[in-house]
């Protein structure tokens, strides 16, 4: 018998979510900076090229960006996100099942923002950009937001896959789960950027092949159901303390 979906089994956190704050000052972003002991991050990979002008109806462009939607690009041994389907984007709340050593981890972000722009660069040409960022919540070992957008030069056809973050280590009251965090928390976010752009450019890469086919949403290792939707509140409640 077939396995229920994954926002299925992971409803109750998604609902105790739901309810939970930002982890950090949404009103303070701009001084989020590396001289005020935060950590900000900005990677880049290039996609197949189009030809020049508006992005192409199955080209990688489009592609990319439903790879973005569907959140298949994280390494799943790293970080598997859960979410509703049919919610809207921007109203996204999401469940991210972390693994670090033997352990693995529960934590909340909410899409904080989706951009779908033509923006001018310097010297006057234009590049179409879409993506969206998400931001941590309550209960996460991590504080701070992560942008993902594919930009296409509109004048070349070249199109990039791009994250930018700020990001800082958050309340962590376990003395091990902090030292463990302290001692490889960096090393994790950097083996996240580079998984992540290697494994969009092979989605993507696979989608062209096939005719543009999207890929599954959800794709990834199925985990346990929980027990409870008590017992995520409790978990969550214990995160926060």
């Amino acid at each position: 018998m077939p396995k229920p979906p994954l926002y299925q089994l992971q409803k109750a956190r998604l609902d105790a979510y739901t309810q939970a704050g930002y982890n950090f000052d949404l009103t303070r972003t701009s001084e989020y900076t590396v001289e005020n002991g935060w950590r900000v991050d900005d990677y880049e990979t290039e996609l197949p090229l189009e030809a020049p002008g508006p992005p192409e109806p199955h080209g990688s462009w489009a592609a990319a960006r439903e790879v973005l939607r569907n959140y298949t690009f994280p390494p799943p041994d790293l970080i598997t996100g859960i979410f509703l389907p049919d919610q809207p984007l921007e109203q996204r709340v999401m469940v991210l099942r972390g693994r670090f050593l033997f352990f693995t981890f529960w934590f909340g972000v909410r899409i904080g923002g989706v951009t779908d722009e033509v923006r001018t660069l310097p010297g006057g040409d234009q590049e179409r950009v879409w993506g969206y960022n998400y931001r941590t919540l309550e209960g996460h070992f991590e504080r701070g937001q992560i942008d993902f957008t594919i930009h296409k030069h509109l004048s070349t056809g070249r199109v990039q896959f791009r994250i930018h973050a700020f990001s800082q280590t958050g309340r962590i009251r376990n003395p091990f789960y902090w030292l463990g965090f302290r001692l490889f928390g960096r090393m994790l976010q950097r083996k996240f950027s580079r998984e992540s752009m290697r494994r969009l450019q092979e989605q993507v890469a696979e989608m062209l092949r096939k005719g543009w086919q999207a890929p599954v949403p959800q794709q990834a290792t199925p985990v346990q159901a929980i027990s409870t939707e008590q017992a995520a509140r409790e978990q969550l409640g214990k995160s926060r303390q």
